[in-house]
């Protein structure tokens, strides 16, 4: 079973699928969580986090793939 680790946290539901997008394109599985309770639009602190995870074992790759497409 894969351990997944925190890669990046944001607060904009589109970044982190854009996020997402770029690392799924370049082969590293992706899974986003997010603190936001649905019918209330509450970004304030923990709330309004959208964590980015990936297995742990692909983190370094990862943070490569973002610094070089920056």
């Amino acid at each position: 079973m894969a351990e997944w680790s925190e890669l990046l946290v944001t607060y904009d539901e589109i970044e982190a699928e854009m996020i997402k997008d770029l690392l799924e394109s370049g082969g590293i599985p992706v899974v986003i969580k997010s603190s936001k309770v649905t019918p209330y639009p509450v970004n304030i602190g923990k709330m309004g986090e959208i964590k980015i995870l990936v297995r742990e074992e692909d983190i370094e790759a990862a943070k490569a793939f973002i610094r070089k497409k920056q």
